[in-house]
């Protein structure tokens, strides 16, 4: 297939994502979040969070009724700077988008405000909820559990989720610094990916229950469900490329996604039941506000922050690169590559489109890969 047909404009996309979901019952205002989350990854450059994942992640969990297309997003227990919250296991984007916020709102009267989450179900790109805080003047954190795929260090079982530590900071460039990666070294959707494309999945990301490492991007989807294969932390299998330092980062996000809000964690984030049926995710995330006005100031913070930023870009590069990347930088070239044609869809997400329209008869809708 042509470079041409395969990117849809960024109108016709939207459009259609909302409509979906309106069809499978979340209301607009609703629909209107979950899309902008989800086609935020694709302008990003996140393709293992895009629109790629619109039928499995969403559209299948609640077909499967083991999430809520309508949003119960009830506040059980709030102070000045804090709020927990329970989810009822509605619509992810949905609630951490008022947590998110929620905890702007405390952080702008109060200097700092935070959000724990119960009940959740998948948010999509963390980094969507820390770059509202950066619009708003502000530092954002964020993190969330996830279904177990991630082994300790030494050990074969998966018990941690792919847990992002997430961080955003307003700077005087003309995008924040957005920090938004798993503390994993690699997560399921980029597997998603490779298998789609038929790539095998770089040795010594993957372990399986035989302590060795995996390779196979079909069969390791496959063994991730099963039990037979995990994801190694951030660093890798063992001790050697200090894959303990992720696996720590990983356990931090799973206390501060479940201890606060007293939510569910590690095997219980499954998804399947006793009898290996289908339930809610019922993940848990946080999420953090600071203000810089509390401390010296936010045109002071932002000035400090670009310059660290541009001295890092600036410093000495290895042979046969020509520069350095700051975090957020990729992702903002990126959308201004995309920002005038649209997402690129591949052939099996093209299908999944297609076939999702006419099974709702969103005659409407006319996409140009289909010429």
């Amino acid at each position: 297939m042509g470079n041409k047909t395969n990117i849809v404009d960024w109108p016709t996309i939207t459009n259609f994502v909302v409509d979906v979901f309106k069809a499978y019952g979340v209301p607009e205002e609703d629909a209107k979040i979950c899309a902008d989350v989800l086609l935020e990854a694709d302008k990003r450059g996140i393709e293992s969070h895009g629109v790629n994942r619109f039928k499995p992640i969403y559209l299948d969990r609640i077909k499967a009724g083991i999430q809520n297309p309508v949003t119960n997003f009830e506040i059980v227990k709030e102070t000045p700077t804090t709020a927990v919250v329970d989810g009822h296991d509605g619509m992810g984007q949905v609630i951490s988008y008022h947590s998110m916020n929620l905890a702007i709102k405390k952080a702008k009267q109060y200097g700092m405000g935070m959000v724990a989450v119960r009940n959740s179900t998948h948010y999509g790109i963390a980094g969507y909820y820390v770059t509202m805080a950066t619009q708003a003047g502000l530092i954002g954190i964020t993190g969330t559990n996830a279904r177990p795929s991630v082994a300790p260090t030494f050990g074969v079982e998966n018990m941690l989720g792919t847990n992002p530590l997430t961080f955003g900071f307003p700077t005087d460039e003309e995008f924040p610094f957005v920090l938004d990666c798993a503390t994993s070294i690699i997560q399921r959707g980029r597997i998603e990916y490779y298998a789609r494309i038929g790539k095998p999945t770089p040795a010594g990301t993957v372990i399986g229950r035989d302590g060795k490492p995996k390779t196979d991007s079909a069969q390791i989807l496959k063994d991730l469900v099963s039990g037979d294969a995990a994801l190694a932390p951030l660093g890798g299998i063992g001790e050697e490329l200090a894959g303990y330092k992720g696996y720590g980062y990983a356990t931090v996000v799973e206390i501060l996604s479940a201890a606060l809000q007293q939510g569910s964690f590690l095997r219980a984030l499954s998804g399947i039941g006793p009898n290996r049926e289908l339930v809610p995710y019922r993940l848990g995330h946080f999420f953090i506000a600071i203000d810089p006005e509390a401390f010296m100031g936010l045109d002071a913070f932002k000035k400090t922050c670009g310059d660290i930023l541009r001295e890092l870009r600036n410093s000495a590069k290895a042979p046969g690169h020509d520069r350095i990347y700051t975090a957020g930088e990729k992702e903002y070239l990126v959308w201004q590559e995309r920002k005038n044609s649209g997402v690129p869809i591949n052939e099996s997400v093209q299908k999944e489109l297609i076939k999702i329209r006419d099974e709702l008869g969103l005659t409407q809708y006319r996409f140009p890969f289909e010429d």
